[in-house]
């Protein structure tokens, strides 16, 4: 991608609207346009990152053995009045009547959906255990929305729901979830902390937040500090172990680790003073396992081996895929920046040409450009005729995690420099050498 041709609006000012950093940042780099209060346009550079971030939510849910579908964002408002849910949901619910006055909703969940789907195909045990999720848009109508994407009206998420003969079957995939979860914020250079949450509309005994500990958080949270000091890492686990995914849902969540909604005084001071933390949270996923809520209701039932008809037990699980990309900038940003993990940069390497129509500076970019496509990464190559200050400004405000620099006078010698956003060190090495790194560091070498 040449910056020449590309739709980078970025922003000299930070808009006065934004009160965040990622909101103010997001703005600046052109990555999305408010619409109307908590609606955005997301322009190409968000647009990359946010489906890098679906593609790693689908792959770690793909790992875990869930299957993915779609289901409409417009549902009909009987299957909610079946569930008792259309009226107690509240006014965060838009409610929609079409041309035929048929009441109908803009989803925020999809629990009635799915139990909908499930009991119209499935009526043996012998099609259990299973797990449906989809990445769709969701619409929640908050009276405030503020702070860009992490509270808007309009989000996409990842929402999953478990089917289960039986209540252990059913908590071991609220630990399978928890496990993926882990992997899946890792990946995206991001620690999430799995904290004792309260169940709010979904309803349900078993629940967890994930939240990213950020000083912008909405969350205030109490935690033993111990817990900041676990990795999952590249361990292997077998999905199908109950043992396996326990000991992880256990390792990650013996630790004190609360919402200030579920804050308990008493036990936080059991913790050693030492480790007792407060800080601010951004809540970026949760799983909840609520039984027979919707089933009975909505008659979601099975066969079980003895022939009974028996309600099966549920649970759903929720990552919030554009909030993510909210809290990452949270996370990782400097006064210049934001600062990608390589996990979701929107382009793996910046190449800026310092002298752009001159023909050994051209040259050497094009060869680095194209170099770096065959090993299958997308560079993007700042060819404008802009001075070096204002390349080097945007490359640091859209944060791409390497960039490649490119100058007559290293070439000379050459050499072209090699620089880390996140460390500010920079390397003089050949061209050839530049991209290796950069392959290796994406493990692509």
């Amino acid at each position: 991608m040449r910056l020449s041709r590309y739709f980078l609006p970025v922003l000299k000012e930070t808009p006065s609207e934004a009160q965040i950093v990622s909101h103010r940042l997001m703005l600046r780099a052109g990555m999305i346009k408010q619409a109307s209060a908590g609606i955005y346009s997301w322009l190409p550079l968000g647009y990359r990152v946010l489906r890098k971030i679906e593609t790693i939510v689908h792959e770690e849910q793909a790992r875990a053995g869930h299957i993915p579908l779609l289901m409409p964002t417009l549902q009909p408002a009987d299957l909610w009045q079946e569930s008792g849910r259309y009226d107690a949901y509240g006014p965060e619910m838009l409610r929609i009547r079409d041309r035929h006055d048929r009441d109908m909703l803009y989803g925020p969940t999809n629990e009635e959906m799915i139990t909908d789907i499930f009991r119209s195909h499935v009526s043996s045990y012998k099609d259990l255990p299973l797990t449906l999720y989809h990445i769709q848009w969701k619409f929640r109508d908050e009276v405030r929305p503020r702070f860009g994407v992490m509270r808007g009206r309009e989000f996409l998420m990842k929402d999953g729901y478990n089917f289960d003969l039986t209540k252990e079957d059913a908590l071991h995939a609220y630990n399978r979830h928890l496990v993926s979860y882990l992997r899946t914020y890792e990946r995206m250079g991001l620690q999430a902390i799995p904290m004792r949450a309260d169940s709010g509309p979904i309803g349900g005994d078993d629940t967890h937040e994930f939240l990213v500990l950020a000083e912008t958080g909405e969350s205030e949270v109490f935690y033993d500090s111990e817990i900041t000091d676990l990795k999952f890492g590249d361990r292997e686990i077998d999905y199908d172990s109950h043992a396996q995914c326990r000991a992880v849902l256990e390792e990650f969540t013996s630790r004190y680790a609360r919402t200030d909604e579920t804050h308990d005084e008493a036990l936080f001071n059991e913790v050693p003073e030492a480790r007792r933390r407060t800080a601010r949270g951004i809540e970026v996923g949760q799983i909840f396992y609520f039984g027979t809520k919707y089933s009975e209701p909505m008659g979601a039932v099975v066969q079980d081996a003895d022939g009974a008809s028996v309600p099966v037990h549920m649970g759903s699980h929720g990552i919030g895929v554009s909030r993510l990309l909210g809290a990452i900038i949270e996370a990782s940003h400097d006064e210049r920046g934001i600062i990608w993990p390589e996990g979701v940069t929107p382009f793996h390497c910046g190449i800026v040409n310092l002298k752009t129509g001159d023909a050994q500076a051209d040259a050497a970019c094009e060869q680095l450009y194209a170099a770096l496509r065959k090993h299958g990464l997308d560079p993007l190559y700042d060819d404008t005729d802009d001075r070096a200050g204002a390349k080097f400004a945007t490359m640091d405000l859209i944060g791409l995690p390497w960039r490649i620099t490119v100058g007559p006078r290293g070439l000379k010698n050459g050499v072209v420099e090699l620089t880390s956003r996140r460390t500010g060190e920079s390397e003089e090495m050949s061209p050839e050498a530049a991209v290796a790194r950069v392959a290796a560091i994406y493990g692509v070498a």
